[in-house]
């Protein structure tokens, strides 16, 4: 996720929606909810589910209650011993052009130590290998389909660091961070996270096994996903929330039924691969987002000559319908709370640093794992032909 310098560089803030407190966190991941996509908008037919098509915006712009999401997509190369990357980074690389990017990290991609308050992160990984350490002194390393799910609640820091564990080969990276919102009464829980292993997530395949999709949050043809943490909007099955990875292939046809809720729910789709896929008969292209009447069901269809696989994401849920206060990386319902919060960082940074180093990274040949101040290290089912060597940090 970008520094607000970034954000206005590249994704053009409007001047009146920048926010009135302006202190910066140096290592914060500072976003905003001012970012136009109001380009290229496309009103749909009138008896379509579809009503309308926007060009993405980068990052992702979100319907309530979601705040923001960003598709990374790194072709990073073979890593070195010290799973570093063969340049430098600047501090803020997010060149999107390049093959990758360094973001915040200087010889491993990634994000130092940032602070969070107030609303929660969903990290959905495809491709790649993350390791996360935080102030509550957990850490882990997770990826190739693992889901982070954290609250951040009254306070955490954290870092995300994408070490290039191949030394032999390509280390390509490809994973969501959507943030989703908090209501009031939750924004100062205790911090938290849960990790949902690749092997676990539920998944719906097509009875000729060319849809696929994988259901990190909600409810989909009775595969209901794993919990969310106790905390979440999303722990209330009343609030629909829902995050699906739709595949498609060439010659497949699949159809996303309406939302339990209907059209108490906000729902948008996000096309992140794939220039050839069909919605309601419409052609859509390569990087589009559709909201559509969740009360009704979409017919994707991608054609059996297309040259490769579609890919979308699919994001649903009831808003919170309180107002919504960021700066960076806190989200709240006042300024006046805004203001608290980074004075409460500043103060306490919220039970400080406890790793030796800010882009904290685990030994190369460690596998995936998960480890929870006081609570035993959680390994994925898989586990067997993985490293468990000692997750002490490197």
């Amino acid at each position: 996720a970008p520094t607000s310098t970034s954000i206005r560089r590249r994704w053009k803030v409007k001047p009146h929606c920048r926010p009135a407190f302006v202190t910066a966190v140096s290592t914060a991941l500072t976003l905003s909810l001012c970012i136009s996509d109001s380009n290229n908008l496309k009103m749909s037919k009138a008896k379509s589910a579809i009503r309308q098509i926007r060009q993405l915006s980068m990052p992702f712009s979100t319907p309530e209650p979601f705040l923001f999401c960003v598709y990374h997509k790194d072709d990073y190369p073979a890593g070195d011993e010290k799973m570093h990357a063969p340049r430098i980074g600047d501090g803020h690389d997010f060149n999107p052009k390049a093959k990758y990017r360094m973001y915040h990290g200087k010889r491993i991609p990634g994000f130092p130590q940032h602070p969070h308050r107030g609303f929660e992160t969903i990290t959905a990984t495809i491709e790649g290998i993350i390791d996360h350490t935080d102030s509550l002194k957990n850490g882990g390393r997770y990826g190739k389909g693992d889901l982070q799910w954290m609250t951040a609640g009254k306070g955490i820091v954290h870092g995300e660091m994408f070490p290039l564990v191949n030394m032999d080969k390509p280390n390509p990276t490809r994973f969501f961070q959507i943030w989703l919102n908090l209501p009031k009464k939750n924004k100062m829980v205790p911090p938290d996270y849960v990790m949902h292993w690749a092997e676990n997530v539920k998944k719906v395949t097509s009875k000729d096994g060319k849809a696929k999709v994988t259901v990190w949050a909600g409810e989909l043809e009775g595969e209901k996903a794993l919990a969310p943490p106790k905390n979440s909007w999303a722990a209330d099955s009343k609030n629909d929330v829902a995050v699906w990875h739709i595949t498609l292939e060439p010659g497949a046809k699949y159809t996303v039924p309406a939302a339990k809720t209907g059209k108490a729910v906000n729902r948008t789709f996000y096309v992140i691969e794939g220039k050839e896929i069909f919605a309601e008969k419409e052609k859509l292209g390569n990087q589009v987002r559709i909201d559509v009447n969740a009360d009704q069901p979409m017919v994707f269809e991608v054609p059996s000559g297309a040259s490769k696989a579609s890919e979308l994401l699919m994001l649903q849920g009831k808003p919170i319908g309180e107002p919504v206060a960021q700066h960076g990386p806190f989200v709240m319902n006042t300024q006046e709370e805004i203001r608290m919060a980074f004075m409460d960082y500043y103060r306490t940074k919220f039970g400080g640093w406890p790793w030796p180093d800010d882009d904290q990274v685990f030994p190369r040949t460690k596998g995936r794992f998960s480890k929870k101040k006081g609570e035993k290290t959680e390994y994925p089912p898989t586990a067997k032909g993985e490293s468990k060597e000692s997750d002490k940090p490197k």
